[in-house]
């Protein structure tokens, strides 16, 4: 039987890998791990990647698990989602692996310049109705800038088509460099062992018989970021509705 959501929320207090910093828009209020992740928690050099809108977590601790050189950070505002990946790499013994619960707008206030290496937009919702709202508009984009190291990597894996053709046309229109992009990434042949990752939500979209888009680009930190003036076709389903469509009230 599944805890619920006070529960969660007093069990994942007592996680030791687990952060829920007070966080304010009109207070800034300091965080003691700023600029301190490697030496003060994980205790070593590896590079940081975060998955921002981590959900339920199964990315962050998927990476984890391929990776454990690498330190992993799973964020997100919703806490009784994040308690399932934070209670399996707790009971797994993971030491790469740590989750913190805040407002993504807010990003750069948690860590310092130059200190993450890598972030992971795994199916954030397209914000189709506001542009400032998409995790690949140029108002999050110049957050991403002032905690990334020169030439970060940005991933994202959608079943949007409006949030890829967005993300595609922003990434052009400010010539980021772009490792790598399909429309349709298990059709494709190049889902390896990293994207066959799948989250709770990519496996709703695969079987309502959505295709998963995936782009990877690099931010570097030179250079005037603009907002792209192309018109998208909108999804057959709007942001507000997305995660209700199969009948399950099951909100991101």
């Amino acid at each position: 039987m599944g805890k619920g959501k006070l529960a969660k929320f007093a069990d994942m207090a007592t996680y030791p890998h687990v952060f829920e910093p007070a966080c304010s828009y009109k207070e800034v209020i300091p965080f003691e791990m700023r600029g301190c992740w490697n030496s003060s928690f994980f205790h070593n050099d590896g590079p940081i990647v975060l998955e921002l809108g981590c959900g339920h977590g199964e990315y962050t601790v998927g990476l984890a698990s391929l990776y454990p050189d690498r330190n992993f950070i799973g964020i997100d505002i919703k806490g009784a989602r994040m308690w399932t990946g934070a209670r399996m790499s707790l009971e797994q013994g993971m030491k790469n692996v740590a989750f913190l619960r805040i407002d993504i707008g807010l990003i750069e206030r948690f860590f310092a310049p130059g200190e993450v290496s890598e972030i992971w937009l795994t199916f954030p919702d397209p914000q189709m109705k506001k542009a400032t709202k998409r995790l690949t508009s140029t108002y999050f984009l110049e957050r991403y800038r002032k905690i990334l190291k020169p030439g970060g990597r940005i991933h994202l894996k959608t079943d949007s088509g409006f949030m890829y053709t967005y993300t595609c046309a922003n990434v052009e229109h400010n010539a980021l460099p772009v490792e790598f992009k399909t429309d349709d990434l298990y059709a494709s042949g190049d889902a390896d062992h990293i994207l066959s990752i799948r989250t709770h939500y990519e496996q709703q979209w695969l079987d309502r018989g959505k295709t998963i888009k995936y782009i990877v680009f690099n931010l570097p930190q030179e250079g005037e970021l603009t907002e792209p003036d192309v018109e998208i076709e909108m999804d057959d389903y709007r942001s507000y509705g997305r995660y209700s469509r199969s009948g399950s009230k099951t909100s991101r």
